[in-house]
């Protein structure tokens, strides 16, 4: 299936270099942390940080499930080591072990590997799981679950995000969790200590009202292009950050739009302050693209699954998302305290973006609630350093 997809071959080759990039840290003092994707990375992150700067003597193992994390972090400056997850056989998890040998093993969120943790466990690694989450459908806690159930016991401690993922645990009699809280809360907070200007962005901004639309996907697009091209204002901008940055995808959305539109990738001698729409066909730079909206779109929420909303919310501004967010507690959270507006069509799109531009009151009420929320749930971070003090 390789040969016929891009991500399944990156997924296949990648694996093959594991074991050779493990051999640099064979009897080394090693911290291993392992994410699913980026977002599971940005979980690590503050931990991999703080530890990297108390703990200078050991190695930092980052290890990858997907593609998609790998190929953006896999140059990642304060690892040592960052590769994929040999698939989860046997032999490979005893291999694994037996050369990594880490000092702590920590997994991030779901991960969940049996033939590696029942190794850890046999090897007495101490592993635990920071910004846990679990779900009372998944497989551990039903009848037949049992063979997952023992391997999600081989953890030494659990820190989750939620009193639900802590009443599940204790459910099947594990005891050793404390309720942390989600550690990108810790991530997204420090966004605001470097520098977030972009000189590109403030020329095509020019100080007018700005709409950011980030990771946004052709069902996000169909939206917000229709209410470009028939709803807004000439002195109202946007900003689009597609997922997809083929050339194809990207010129066909260009196409669409009726009003004036320019590319990041043609912006040179351009005099960005003339055009009203701005389509970003690169990527590593919508963090910073944030700090200058005034109203974040944060795509994914209609069908294929919504991206990071933390990182507009740290900024203090309004956020309108896809109506399909149950899996991502901090969604939930913010629509449940209306600092995050979900929308199902255009009708509704269309609505809520005219009172946002209208509204000053109810867009800087709006926002301020984003941003309350960021700093109350800070924290996380230290409790688990607290935690991992104790085992280095």
């Amino acid at each position: 299936m390789a040969l016929f997809n891009k991500k399944l071959s990156l997924f296949v080759e990648g694996r093959k270099e594991t074991f050779g990039k493990l051999e640099s840290l064979r009897y080394k003092n090693t911290i291993w942390f392992h994410v699913a994707s980026l977002g599971e990375f940005e979980q690590a992150r503050p931990i991999i940080e703080e530890l990297k700067e108390q703990y200078s003597n050991y190695k930092i193992l980052v290890t990858f499930f997907s593609p998609s994390g790998y190929e953006i972090r896999k140059n990642y400056s304060l690892a040592d080591v960052v590769c994929y997850l040999p698939l989860d056989s046997k032999s490979n998890s005893k291999r694994f072990v037996e050369v990594v040998n880490p000092k702590l093993a920590i997994f991030v969120k779901y991960e969940f590997w049996p033939n590696l943790l029942f190794e850890l466990k046999q090897k007495q690694i101490t592993t635990i799981l920071i910004s846990g989450i679990l779900r009372p459908n998944q497989i551990f806690f039903k009848w037949y679950g049992g063979f997952m159930r023992e391997a999600l016991l081989t953890f030494h401690y659990f820190f989750v995000q939620n009193q639900q993922t802590k009443d599940l645990l204790n459910s099947i009699n594990f005891k050793n969790v404390t309720v942390a809280g989600d550690t990108r809360f810790d991530r997204v907070s420090k966004i605001l200590t470097q520098n977030n200007h972009l000189d590109f962005i403030e020329n095509f901004k020019n100080n007018k009202y700005t709409v950011v639309a980030g990771s946004t996907w052709p069902e996000d697009e169909l939206l917000l292009v229709n209410y470009i091209n028939k709803e807004s204002k000439y002195d109202e901008k946007f900003i689009i950050a597609p997922h997809n940055i083929k050339e194809d995808a990207i010129q066909k959305l260009k196409a669409s739009i009726t009003k004036k539109t320019v590319l990041y990738s043609e912006r040179n001698d351009k005099n960005l302050a003339d055009y009203q729409v701005f389509i970003i066909d690169t990527i590593g730079i919508l963090t910073k693209i944030y700090a200058a909206a005034n109203v974040a779109y944060v795509g994914g929420g209609l069908k294929t699954g919504l991206h990071n909303i933390l990182e507009p919310a740290t900024f203090g501004i309004p956020i309108v998302i896809g109506n399909q967010f149950e899996k991502f507690n901090e969604a939930i959270e913010l629509v449940r305290l209306k600092g995050c507006i979900s929308i199902a069509n255009q009708k509704e799109f269309s609505s809520i973006f005219v009172k946002l531009r209208n509204d000053v009151s109810y867009r800087e009420k709006t926002g301020k609630i984003n941003k309350n929320y960021i700093k109350q749930n800070i924290g996380a971070s230290k409790k688990i350093i607290n935690y991992l003090k104790t085992k280095l």
